[in-house]
């Protein structure tokens, strides 16, 4: 049965004052939007670059969904002093501008704590400070290169790649999001507020962990490796063979029940407890072989049978699903999982927070238009009546 999706309301009654860009930024603002804050969206007059820097609003829909858009000129005195009013409601400040671009605007951490000082300050960086590249600049695949994922990423003895998601932005906010629940939960008991900051550099280092396990075994760097360290595991080909054909296949160091159930299934079963193929140390060796066995099975089916199959036989698999596939697929709107958003004259299919509460998941707002709500967040935030709004507008301030 269909669910409904629902805002969880826990962050109900936060308020937070976004003045972040792109996606790292906004991907820490969006969950907080999803768990209920009320996010006040800080752009100025002609839009965050996101909206445009990729041709279409498509990028700017999915990293704002359920936010609220107001339009202010922080260059001018009044519309600095008008955020800095906003300032004093908020429990939240967020940004992730170029290294010292918000401290020019005049609003750094020193101004914006003292005038609030239980607020919680969250900055955003390609670079972490006392780093030697502290004032370069950044994005996704900057912080994915130097951040050690494309190092560990691609296939032996080849160039290293970018993996495709974009651990680095999305990655980083989703830290920085925990981070500010963190602080929120503790400013309950000591009615402090805290300075956040976090480097997209560190963030992609903190999801490239597992490189460091090898590093730790061999002093040496961790290599390249396309499939997991214990054949057979990888990526196969299967009917039609076109760009995404493949199914991934996991048999597990510590599950040794893995390998007999896929010679099983492949009715290979001649095979369990031969000796060139029954330990870890056998198959490494002759892992060119065995996947040569898998792959004459794989081949025959799609990659959905054969996900369904190796699954009902308990082994590990998952069909390389591409975002055509995703999107068409409908349980997951009918979990709530993707949901469709209108932006003017835009749809957009887009998964939502994953995490269900109390088994729904949260709902999808549309992301705003321009200064969208600009007499509203006013109004809420500082009591504003609709002609002071009027004014602002007319003296450009807005």
């Amino acid at each position: 049965m269909p669910v409904t999706p629902a805002s969880p309301g826990c962050l109900a009654g936060i308020r937070v004052l976004d003045l972040t860009q792109f996606e790292a930024g906004t991907t820490c603002t969006e969950a907080l939007a999803w768990m209920g804050a009320d996010i006040a969206k800080v752009e100025p007059p002609r839009g965050e670059a996101g909206r445009t820097s990729f041709g279409d609003a498509y990028y700017f829909m999915m990293y704002n969904a359920n936010k609220r858009s107001l339009t202010v000129n922080l260059k001018s005195e009044r519309g600095l002093a008008l955020v800095k009013e906003m300032v004093r409601k908020a429990d939240v400040f967020a940004e992730n501008f170029a290294p010292g671009a918000v401290e020019r605007l005049g609003l750094g951490y020193d101004v914006v704590s003292a005038i609030n000082p239980r607020i919680v300050y969250a900055q955003i960086k390609g670079f972490g400070a006392g780093s030697p590249f502290e004032n370069g600049l950044a994005f996704d695949p900057i912080a994915q290169a130097a951040g050690g994922a494309m190092s560990i990423t691609g296939e032996p003895g080849g160039r290293p790649i970018k993996p495709g998601p974009t651990i680095g932005d999305t990655g980083t906010g989703m830290l920085m999001a925990f981070s500010i629940v963190s602080a929120l939960f503790d400013r309950t008991r000591t009615g402090k507020g805290k300075w956040l900051q976090v480097a997209m550099q560190d963030s992609v280092m903190h999801y490239s962990r597992s490189g460091f396990i090898a590093q730790a075994r061999t002093g040496k760097a961790a290599p390249r490796r396309a499939a997991a360290p214990n054949p057979p595991s990888g990526i196969f080909p299967c009917q039609p063979e076109g760009p995404n054909d493949y199914v991934y296949i996991l048999t597990s160091p510590a599950n040794p029940e893995h390998w007999p159930r896929l010679l099983k299934l492949i009715e290979r079963e001649d095979l369990i407890g031969d000796a060139r193929f029954d330990t870890h140390d056998a198959r490494v060796e002759r892992e060119a072989e065995i996947n040569e066995i898998i792959n004459v099975w794989t081949r025959q089916r799609s990659k959905h049978e054969a996900m369904a199959q190796l699954s009902a036989a308990g082994v590990p698999s998952g069909a390389v699903l591409d975002t055509n596939e995703l999107v068409n697929e409908p349980s997951f709107y009918e979990r709530g999982i993707l949901q469709t958003m209108t932006h003017g004259e835009r749809r957009l299919q887009m998964p939502t927070w994953p995490v269900r509460f109390d088994g729904v998941p949260a709902k999808v707002e549309s992301a705003p238009l321009l200064g969208e709500h600009n007499t509203a967040v006013l109004h809420d935030w500082l009591g504003v009546d609709e002609a002071v709004v009027t004014a602002l507008r007319d003296d450009g301030i807005l």
